[in-house]
């Protein structure tokens, strides 16, 4: 014969547990649904942005071009400065959101169409790049830089550079001369 052990059986234990139960439940409910009302109106896609394979290959293409194209007789420093310019306007909000628009971007001055980057706009760009290793350096650069964020510390504001055997006297505040080129920021730096 077996033997009935005599468990106190309390239903307010019990009543206390289903309650916390449908608690859990219900949170767990609340919190996906308000992150899935996040993704379907666009605020988390804000914080993160999401680029397909085929965007970022086509964005290596256009930084590569303007490395090559702008800084291709620049030490390693130079190009990774022209590519975090390109950068630095993509993010600045005053330019093309993309890496191939800010590197394309044209504006109209006085009837007359400028580009962003002088060789786009004199005929430069029809060319196929004739020096393999220069292009093989730029293609690099423009990995460390736009692929794992490799950044000059100097540079976190510039948003223009010139030459150095020019002077257009903008008026911008210096940031840094590196090789041939100097840089500015869009404003004077907070010290």
């Amino acid at each position: 014969m077996i033997a009935v052990a005599d468990h106190n059986f309390s239903y307010s234990n019990w009543v206390i547990k289903i309650i916390s139960l449908v608690g859990v439940v219900f949170a767990l409910v609340a919190v996906t649904s308000w992150k899935l009302d996040m993704l379907s109106f666009g605020l988390a896609s804000s914080r993160y942005e999401f680029v397909s394979a085929s965007d970022k290959a086509k964005q290596l293409e256009c930084l590569t071009r303007n490395i090559y194209y702008e800084a291709a007789s620049e030490p390693f420093e130079g190009k990774v400065a022209v590519a975090q310019v390109t950068l630095n306007r993509v993010a600045s909000g005053n330019f093309a959101n993309t890496v191939c628009g800010v590197v394309y971007e044209k504006n109209v001055v006085y009837q007359r169409v400028i580009c962003q980057f002088s060789w786009f706009c004199d005929g430069t760009s029809v060319h196929k790049p004739i020096h393999a290793a220069a292009w093989n350096e730029s293609y690099e650069v423009a990995k460390q830089v736009l692929l794992e964020n490799f950044r000059l510390p100097s540079l976190t504001t510039a948003v223009y550079y010139h030459a150095d055997y020019v002077n257009p006297q903008w008026g911008k505040p210096k940031v840094a001369k590196i090789g041939r080129h100097i840089f500015y920021s869009e404003k004077a730096q907070k010290t």
